[in-house]
């Protein structure tokens, strides 16, 4: 969409010096102290834009023409030159800063008329390409095209209306024009004018529509019951972005937590069974160490019953002269040798089988040793492995005490997902069931309980988060979950409509509503003039302070500088062009970046707009 620039203003007489201001391309501040004009440029721009009048002042005394320097979405330059108190405004397809005598390249009606085809509103209207926009005028269907005061009326804000209670939407405040002012607003939020008036459904089918629109409605109204939250949809998506990152940077250190639970886990359980299996080869070698203590103390035992039968035989005379005690023979019956002959093989007998005693534990012992050697080097290493199962044991309770708050806290991060998917889900339905209902709504039915030009919630949502943002970058209290109350044609903040607020707050709405509106359609392509107007934007409000009432009807006090500076730092970054008028100072770096003028009241320097 076209957009135009305001270049210069200026009042020019015979015999009078020009008095003239220069609007830069981007931010114009015009500050200084009251009394000094600045108010009258606002309400001349007005003025020249289709205004109806303008209340002159004194000093205007001798001006007889009023020149606004234009340039069109093309870049060429218009200069509208009018007289004060006509309905006559001349176009000069030029650059004119002074007093003008040659002849203009057309006239035409300064104010707009619905009769008049030869109009400023029409003719500027054209240039922007938005001279075929039908806007509603009532709930009946009957159009009428858009006017130029429309768009004024929503870029250009006067002191007087920037604190006002009606709302910034509103014109004229009348119920004959509501439908008409609301349109304008749907039709700049969204680009889409209303269709000329036709014949329409039938009756019958008006209350088919009426009573399937009374349905949509009502589903409507329930699926937004069901939303868990007022965010919007964008708000939901990037909420849904930031879940999604903080899923996966959890899932990963979960997964890094898991992975050394699992391996302290897999590490024990081959110590358990190392444990395990030197459990049995200690039982193994303890039985046959046993065992084998048994049987060395039977080998010893027999050596000692051996040596006791050695002993014995000497002591009982087995190997003596006379009766022989082996076979009880008398001596004269012994033949030679024969004592000697039995007592060498009983000698014989136990010696052997001492020898093969004494063979037998001398193997015995080193296996003894052996084993006794082994069961020392089992014990010490059954140990060393107890000691680290239990060292494991403890890892792994440390990762089990991780892992609980990790999983904890991915358990309510799917839940945080699945809840924002749902609401997405919702929304997703809702405006669903909106394009069948406005669909049914442009078939001619007229509303039970949504005015004519409803705008779609998602397109309100998108406004809203504009307006929110801008208000927060202005660091501005207590005007949290602030938007567009459509069915009221409202703009409401903290739970209040604007109109329920002190004055302060209404200027910071108001202002806000306007730039907002306009960064709005700047960045979407949208209708809009392209630039801003606003007289005392800040200059009523002031911070609250804690414990104590506010009065709505305070005088005018100087802001913070914190409010002041986040106000100024949002209008120097404005996409299009913007003129502030204000009583204080604006921040150094605003001196430094943008076009300023200082009205100082006094002989040095600029005392204010006309000499």
């Amino acid at each position: 969409m076209g957009s135009l620039q305001l270049v210069h203003l200026t009042y020019a007489g015979s015999g009078r010096p020009p008095a003239q201001i220069v609007f830069g391309p981007e931010l114009t501040t015009i500050y200084g102290a009251s009394d000094t004009g600045k108010t009258f440029i606002v309400r001349s721009v007005e003025y020249m834009l289709g205004g109806a009048q303008l209340d002159m002042v004194d000093e205007a005394e001798g001006y007889t023409q009023i020149l606004l320097g234009l340039l069109l979405p093309d870049g060429s330059p218009l200069t509208l030159v009018r007289r004060p108190g006509t309905n006559s405004t001349h176009l000069h397809r030029e650059d004119l800063r002074d007093l003008v005598s040659r002849p203009a390249d057309a006239s035409v009606n300064s104010v707009h008329n619905a009769r008049s085809k030869n109009s400023l509103s029409i003719h500027l209207m054209r240039a922007m390409g938005l001279d075929d926009v039908l806007i509603r005028k009532n709930e009946a269907g009957g159009t009428r095209s858009l006017a130029l005061t429309d768009l004024v009326h929503l870029s250009v804000v006067t002191e007087d209306r920037m604190i006002a209670m009606p709302s910034p939407v509103l014109r004229t405040g009348t119920t004959t024009t509501r439908t008409a002012e609301t349109s304008v607003m749907r039709f700049i939020l969204t680009g889409e004018g209303d269709p000329p008036v036709d014949t329409g459904p039938n009756a019958g089918q008006r209350r088919v529509n009426r009573g399937q629109i009374n349905l949509l409605d009502q589903l409507v109204i329930d699926l937004y019951a069901k939303l868990e939250s007022d965010e919007s949809e964008r708000d939901l998506k990037d909420r849904l972005a930031r879940v999604k990152i903080a899923i996966d940077a959890q899932t990963i250190a979960l997964r890094a937590a898991d992975e050394g639970h699992r391996e302290a886990v897999r590490e024990r359980m081959t110590h358990a069974r190392r444990l395990a299996g030197l459990d049995e080869r200690l039982a193994e070698v303890s039985d046959l160490l046993g065992r084998f203590s048994l049987l060395e103390e039977q080998y010893r035992s027999d050596l000692e019953r051996l040596v006791m039968v050695n002993e014995a035989g000497s002591i009982l005379g087995y190997f003596r002269v006379g009766t022989c005690v082996f076979c009880g023979a008398d001596p004269e019956h012994q033949h030679p040798g024969h004592s000697q002959q039995e007592a060498t093989q009983l000698h014989i007998a136990v010696q052997a089988e001492a020898a093969k005693t004494t063979a037998l534990l001398t193997d015995l012992l080193p296996t003894i040793a052996d084993l006794a050697l082994e069961q020392d080097e089992l014990a010490r290493t059954w140990q060393a492995v107890k000691d680290d199962l239990e060292a494991l044991d403890e890892l792994i309770a440390e990762a089990e005490v991780q892992l609980a708050p990790l999983r904890g806290g991915l358990q309510e991060l799917l839940e945080a997902r699945s809840s924002v998917e749902r609401g997405l889900e919702l929304h997703t339905r809702i405006a669903e069931l909106e394009d069948k209902r406005s669909r049914l709504d442009g078939e001619g039915a007229v509303p039970a309980t949504r005015p004519a030009q409803y705008i779609a919630g998602r397109v309100v949502n998108d406004f809203d988060s504009v307006l929110q943002r801008t208000l927060g970058s202005w660091e501005i209290p207590a005007v949290d979950n602030s938007g567009y109350d459509q069915y009221n044609a409202e703009i409401r903040a903290g739970g209040r409509p604007r109109a329920g607020r002190g004055k302060g707050v209404r200027s910071v709405l108001h202002s806000a509503f306007t730039t907002s509106l306009a960064r709005f359609c700047i960045e979407r392509d949208l209708p809009h003039l392209g630039f801003v107007v606003l007289d005392s934007p800040v200059v009523t409000y002031r911070q609250p302070v804690k414990h104590v009432p506010q009065d709505p009807d305070l005088p005018d006090v100087r802001i913070t500088s914190t409010v002041v500076d986040r106000f100024y730092e949002d209008m120097l970054a404005f996409p299009g062009q913007a003129v502030i008028i204000e009583n204080g100072d604006p921040p150094l770096g605003v001196l430094s970046e943008a076009t300023t003028y200082n009205f100082t009241a006094a002989a040095d320097g600029r005392p204010g707009f006309l000499p």
